[in-house]
């Protein structure tokens, strides 16, 4: 089950449905199955807070993905500041819808075992999101 929310934002302006299927189909690409995931989208100071509370960081964010994944089934928490993913959409030159789904998917991918902290990760990620932005 997907679940969405909002706290302190107004809701994003998604489809649901849609955007739920597009999940499953990117996290089947990745041979997983979708077991329990919450998004909450959220301003700078809660996602800050979040940051700060739960991974010691002092920085805002764009996402926050906490993984309670299980063998091949994908489980987690998917925190999203939609100031920042402005922000970015706005940095990058990119339309917001487009920088929004990227941000959408970036947290299922990370949950599929893709990182982008280490050397050459942030390439192999960019990659992944752009043909899991194809599948909408």
């Amino acid at each position: 089950m997907i679940t969405f929310e909002a706290e302190g934002v107004k809701f994003p302006n998604i489809k649901k449905r849609d955007t739920s299927s597009w999940i499953r189909r990117v996290a089947e690409s990745y041979d997983r199955k979708v077991g329990e995931i919450g998004y909450l989208f959220v301003n700078d100071e809660k996602i800050l807070e979040v940051n700060n509370q739960y991974l010691g960081h002092d920085y805002y964010t764009d996402i926050i993905t906490f993984d309670y994944s299980e063998g091949k089934t994908i489980s987690g928490d998917i925190v999203i500041s939609l100031d920042t993913v402005f922000t970015n959409a706005d940095k990058f030159n990119r339309p917001y819808d487009e920088e929004l789904h990227r941000v959408i998917i970036h947290g299922i991918l990370h949950l599929c075992g893709i990182n982008d902290k280490g050397p050459g990760e942030r390439e192999i990620m960019e990659a992944a999101e752009n043909r899991a932005l194809a599948m909408i």
